[in-house]
């Protein structure tokens, strides 16, 4: 399933990215790597970013980007 799809406060588990190894760095720069354990905290209206929860820290992140995350629920 896609992050962007994600129910809120649902665990899942960081799986892949579809596509876009640059992705994938970036997202090791805000400490969010394969395998993570993170759940949506909470989805800005009118197509703004999520927000989501992970290693005790809060990220937003774009639709586009939640688009490409591959997660597993846990």
């Amino acid at each position: 399933m896609k992050l962007l799809y994600a129910p809120i406060n649902t665990r899942v588990k960081f799986f892949s990215v579809e596509n876009a190894p640059a992705l994938t760095a970036k997202l090791n720069q805000y400490g969010l790597y394969r395998g993570d354990s993170l759940s949506v905290v909470r989805m800005a209206p009118l197509g703004g970013p999520l927000l989501v929860q992970v290693n005790g820290r809060e990220i937003a992140l774009g639709r586009e980007i939640a688009e490409k995350i591959i997660v597993e629920i846990e």
